[in-house]
């Protein structure tokens, strides 16, 4: 009987090893290689940096000798790229707004609402805030640098500068119902977290 318990207790010290040396080469956090290719890390690149009903993000890289080029380079292409955004979202809001409503002239009306769009979009650029940055410099020789960037506007700012720029404008105000409006921005700022 004692030999057996030993040979059973032996055979699950064997089984039990080959199962660490099994678990020891699927090491957490490593990815499996493929043949002739190498992960390569993005910079400020991420779920973190994708637009979502309460925020609408960019990013941006841009290269240069001089870091302070780079950086304005970067921080150019993540505006302009926002600002896209922004005018995309105002004016499919727009659209479906007017759409909603009986209005007169609709499209003098439309042309009116995307005007003071175009206001508050170059208003509101230059409230964006940075949520990450990262600076690189080039081991190629070219000794360049390379700055990383992601940025981002409150959609809630962006519908109260709309907001306020219609209630000034007296042939919108006439047919404007705000909560419509902002049900509206709402609704395409869900589509947008969704990637409708």
């Amino acid at each position: 009987m004692k030999t057996i318990s030993k040979s059973l207790l032996g055979a699950f010290l064997i089984l039990g090893s080959i199962a660490l040396v099994g678990c020891k080469g699927k090491q957490k956090g490593k990815e499996p290689s493929v043949s002739g290719e190498k992960v390569i890390e993005m910079y400020c690149d991420g779920p973190e940096t994708l637009s979502s009903k309460n925020y609408l993000r960019a990013t941006g890289i841009g290269e240069s000798l001089d870091k302070a080029t780079a950086m304005k380079k970067s921080l150019n292409e993540a505006k302009t790229k926002l600002a896209g955004s922004v005018e995309t979202q105002i004016k499919a809001t727009i659209d479906n707004y007017v759409n909603s409503r009986e209005m007169n002239n609709r499209e003098q009306v439309e042309e009116k609402f995307e005007a003071l769009s175009r206001e508050v979009i170059n208003q509101k650029l230059s409230k964006v805030v940075t949520i990450c940055k990262k600076l690189t410099q080039k081991t190629d020789g070219s000794r360049k640098y390379v700055y990383y960037c992601a940025i981002e506007m409150k959609a809630k700012d962006i519908l109260e500068a709309i907001n306020d720029r219609i209630t000034k404008e007296e042939t919108l105000r006439i047919d404007y119902d705000y909560e419509k409006f902002k049900e509206t921005f709402d609704k395409e700022m869900e589509k947008l977290e969704k990637g409708l």
